[in-house]
């Protein structure tokens, strides 16, 4: 009986063949990490300590407070933002004609102004992609007759979900919300729960 040569046996394949598999695994896997980056899929700023992750919830903590909330729709590569509650009601739909609408320099007003709730003024909305950081929009959105809106150059992609951050430049408040793939509005609110 003549010897079999050391590639003939099974052994000697999977000595050498599993290693070797594992250590391009490990390559493949360690290439993926290194090219995602360290973002996370939240676009808050957060503070690490140990394993834990901390973050402001004061502008949320500000918008519960003033009972905020939105409805944005989408209609192509038109967005379009609608108070639903809080202290900016009045200001988009104009007063009542039984309401006494207060003046620049009264109470309503500059307490709209000092909450960053009042309709004169644009918003930030940022719709967060899922997984990848460089398909996010950060959009200005225009005040209109009932609300805010922006023009997209096209339409927005609705084969994913997008997490939605509105706020006003200063950022004083803040309402969060998801834009579910396929639908084409979504309500905004605090991310606090009210008790």
């Amino acid at each position: 009986m003549s010897p079999r040569t050391p590639l003939r046996e099974p052994m000697v394949w999977l000595v050498v063949g599993l290693p070797v598999v594992a250590v391009v695994a490990g390559i493949g896997l360690l290439v993926v990490a290194t090219r995602s980056g360290s973002s996370d899929a939240v676009i808050d700023t957060v503070a690490r300590t140990a394993q834990i992750q901390t973050t402001e919830l004061g502008p949320d903590a500000r918008a519960q407070a003033l009972k905020l909330s939105a409805v944005l729709q989408v209609d192509g590569n038109r967005l379009r933002l609608l108070p639903a509650s809080g202290g900016w009601v009045r200001d988009t739909t104009g007063s009542s004609p039984g309401e006494q609408a207060t003046d620049d320099a009264g109470g309503d007003a500059a307490r709209r102004r000092q909450d960053a709730t009042a309709h004169e003024q644009s918003l930030l909305l940022v719709l967060s992609h899922p997984t990848d950081a460089d398909r996010d929009l950060r959009l200005r959105m225009q005040p209109e007759s009932l609300g805010w809106r922006v023009e997209l150059p096209t339409p927005l992609d609705g084969d994913h979900d997008w997490l939605v951050q509105l706020t006003p430049p200063d950022t004083q408040w803040r309402l969060h919300g998801r834009l579910v793939a396929g639908q084409q509005a979504t309500r905004l609110g605090p991310s606090l729960v009210t008790e």
